[in-house]
């Protein structure tokens, strides 16, 4: 069975693609979120996807929150709207760094949770995650997690664990569009 490290934004996400993964991998959740602030949500999220993973017995690697990393790879693209070039640096940040720790500790093959949201878009996140395993000489697991009701079986699954969801993608910028879309500015 090949070795796939699984990039993962939460718990709630991680649920549906382990499930769909985990009869043909042996899947390690590698959890790097330099994006998600405040650090009490950071925190709390990795709480959620360590919980479940726990329930599941699936490993977990969750490397060092430093928020620096996104703000300097997303630098002159904080005025961007969710889902425009911000986002797309912010999964190449996150898929490169996936990558290159898959390939620098002898996983096959690496992934990324994040197509199972409807609010992302899946068609920048393979193209990046295909560039970015070129760049390293890994295989990318591209896919569409959301299909075949994807997202909704991460709600159940959400509701079975009693996982926190968030409302927000986990950025400053994706919770200021949430807090005045709440009109709670």
């Amino acid at each position: 069975m090949k070795k796939l490290l699984l990039h993962s934004c939460c718990g709630p996400c991680s649920t549906q693609v382990i499930d769909v993964l985990r009869k043909d991998y042996d899947i390690t959740v590698f959890y790097y979120n330099p994006n998600i602030q405040p650090q009490e949500e950071y925190a709390h999220r990795l709480a959620e996807q360590k919980k479940f993973c726990k329930i599941v017995e699936i490993p977990v690697i969750d490397i060092a929150y430093d928020t620096q990393e996104f703000v300097c790879k997303t630098k002159g693209h904080e005025q961007d709207r969710e889902g425009g070039e911000r986002c797309k640096l912010c999964f190449e940040l996150r898929l490169d760094k996936t990558a290159s720790y898959a390939k620098n500790n002898n996983f096959d093959v690496f992934a990324t949770t994040l197509s199972v949201s409807p609010h992302k878009n899946t068609a920048v996140i393979n193209m990046v995650g295909q560039e970015i395993s070129e760049k390293y000489d890994i295989e990318f697991l591209a896919g569409n997690f959301k299909k075949q009701d994807g997202y909704k079986k991460s709600i159940e699954f959400s509701k079975q664990y009693n996982l926190y969801r968030q409302d927000y993608c986990g950025c400053a910028f994706s919770l200021a569009e949430r807090r005045k879309f709440n009109g709670k500015q």
